[in-house]
């Protein structure tokens, strides 16, 4: 068994899944106005690498607190289908439909919620998805999250977790990304690709010998 692993935001579409899915909820008057920018000031800290999680899934779960899981899922395809699919690298699905000829297994690991990340996986055909965890009881979301989450070496502490559980082990692995936030995944993979990279990040994928991808909209 091959495996591939993709990050989501900023690797396979030209964006973040989360930002994008907060100013859907403001146009669509489901969220404050102000929660934009609130949003923006930490998504500064997680380009440095050191994002308060905690305080931004606080922020950016609280408009979906007490919805129901079944009168959210409406809107989250309407979003995927007009805000994210137009998104996607035109590269990106060449590579996914590259390795679904090989009959690699495809896996989208991302540190946004799993409410986003596994709708937009499955509109790519991508069968396996990992994002951070949220709390549901009797099908109504509280606003909290539970688990590690899948940033930074918890992705990678995911991903092992959802190997362990896999009927087979994979001889080979895939692994892309854009972010030094995802090192520890690059590390670990067999074959790395840095997609639309940082300088530093570049600079690394050349050291170590790394695919390096330029991936644009048009």
């Amino acid at each position: 068994m091959e495996l591939a692993i993709f990050d989501l935001d900023e690797t396979l579409i030209a964006g973040d899944s989360a930002s994008l899915w907060l100013a859907f909820l403001v146009r669509r008057q489901l969220a404050p106005t102000d929660i934009l920018e609130r949003e923006h000031a930490l998504m500064s800290d997680y380009y440095r690498g050191r994002m308060d999680m905690d305080a931004y899934m606080a922020l950016t779960l609280a408009p979906i607190k007490n919805w129901q899981q079944l009168d959210l899922a409406p809107l989250i395809d309407e979003f995927v289908e007009q805000d994210i699919l137009p998104l996607v690298y035109p590269a990106a699905l060449e590579r996914l439909a590259w390795h679904t000829a090989q009959g690699h297994q495809q896996l989208i690991i991302s540190a946004t919620g799993e409410h986003l990340v596994k709708p937009i996986a499955q509109r790519l055909g991508v069968d396996h998805a990992i994002g951070i965890q949220l709390e549901c009881h009797d099908g109504v979301y509280n606003g909290r999250t539970h688990g590690v989450y899948s940033y930074q070496q918890g992705k990678l502490t995911r991903l092992q977790a959802w190997l362990a559980m896999q009927p087979q082990t994979p001889n080979m692995t895939y692994g892309y990304s854009d972010s030094l936030n995802d090192l520890p995944l690059l590390e670990f993979v067999h074959r790395a690709a840095v997609v639309n990279g940082s300088e530093r990040l570049l600079r690394l994928a050349a050291e170590r010998g790394w695919e390096r991808l330029n991936w644009h909209l048009s």
